[in-house]
Formats: C-alpha cells, sequence, structure tokens
C-alpha cells in the first residue's frame, strides 16, 4: 500500500494543530469532575505492552470498581478470568498501561495513562473482597495523563442506541470459535450451553 504517512511532520501538515480545548482537558491528577466518571463506570478497557506486543483487556465490575485512593494512584482488583494473566505479565515486565471507561448512556469517555504494578498485600486484597472472595492481586495505577474524550465515536457507533443492539443469536458462538481451531476437541455446544453456569460460579 503506498501513500504512507512516515513523519511526525507529515502527520501534523495534514491534521493541523490540535484544539486549545483537547491540550487544556489533559492534567495529571484526579479532579472531582473525573472523579465523577471514575466511580459510575462499570466497565474499562486496560491497554498494556510487553515483549510480546500489546494487550488490551476489557475490566467490569459494579460501578466504582476501580478505586481512587488519592490524586494520582487508582485501584484495580484482578477478578476472576482464564489464567492467560497477559496484562498482569506485562505489568510485571512494563509498567506502562492505559484505561479507558466507559458509562453506560454517556457519550463522554475518559482515558488515563500512568506506570502500574501489582500488589497482593493481605489487607488490600482483603479490602477488595467481593462475596466473600478475594482478588487474587491488585494492579495500582500512579496516574500521569487523564483527559475525556468527546462524544463522536459514541455517536457514530450509536452504542448506547437500542436500535443498534445486535442479536447475539448472529454471530459464532465461544464454542463454535473453540470447535473450528481445535478441529472439534474442545468447545462446541456441550461448551456454550455450560458456561452461564460455570462463569456464575466462578465471577468472583
Amino acid at each position: 500500500m503506498t501513500n504512507r504517512i512516515e513523519s511526525i511532520e507529515q502527520l501534523e501538515t495534514l491534521y493541523g494543530e490540535p484544539a486549545q480545548a483537547s491540550l487544556v482537558k489533559e492534567v495529571a491528577e484526579i479532579i472531582p469532575q473525573y472523579r465523577a466518571f471514575i466511580e459510575r463506570s462499570p466497565f474499562c478497557s486496560l491497554a498494556t505492552a510487553g515483549p510480546e506486543g500489546l494487550d488490551c483487556s476489557p475490566r467490569g465490575d459494579v460501578p466504582g470498581f476501580v478505586r481512587i485512593h488519592d490524586k494520582r494512584t487508582l485501584m484495580i482488583p484482578d477478578r476472576r478470568g482464564n489464567n492467560r494473566c497477559d496484562s498482569l505479565k506485562n505489568i510485571v515486565r512494563d509498567p506502562m498501561v492505559a484505561l479507558c471507561f466507559l458509562i453506560p448512556g454517556s457519550r463522554t469517555t475518559l482515558r488515563v495513562n500512568g506506570e502500574a504494578y501489582l500488589s497482593i498485600d493481605p489487607e488490600l486484597k482483603a479490602n477488595f473482597a467481593e462475596q466473600g472472595k478475594e482478588p487474587r492481586s491488585v494492579i495500582v495505577i500512579k496516574t500521569q495523563a487523564i483527559y475525556f474524550q468527546c462524544g463522536r465515536a459514541i455517536i457514530r457507533s450509536k452504542l448506547w442506541e437500542q436500535g443498534a443492539q445486535v442479536d447475539p443469536a448472529t454471530l459464532p458462538t465461544p464454542g463454535e470459535v473453540l470447535a473450528y481451531l481445535s478441529n472439534n476437541e474442545v468447545g462446541g455446544k456441550k461448551y456454550d450451553d455450560e458456561w452461564e453456569e460455570r462463569a456464575n460460579k466462578t465471577m468472583w
């Protein structure tokens, strides 16, 4: 493919200068207005980087599951998952992380960049216990840049509009994907039928 942009100068010539509002909104600390977004959000994506490349994983829980420890510190419990630990392995080797918070019904998203480490402090894990179960670790993030993202992407995607909802029955199921990739050794209808109960038992 030709006509590639290969320098910052080319990029800036094409796009021009950023608007003042896009620069003013970025701060290092969690201001009260940004706190409101974090405390109301039940979902964020966590981006990390490591020797094997990049990773971006979904993180979801009750609103406010990403806790504000102080003006420069966020904490995220690492709830039950598939034990691949892609994000956690990256954080151990490269602390740079990025978060993107979504709030159902809001066109505004919140972005956070910072440095993270994993804590297995017993008192901290106990403080994050849910239904009697503690996370195996807690991701602690020191914020470096926090800013809101305007709503154009949400508007264009119609993300929260009922009429834009996709019928899950029209999509491949996880069991179908696993069966295809494993030549039917794992996955299949049995996997899909049992997943709901299995997930409910291992949610926390």
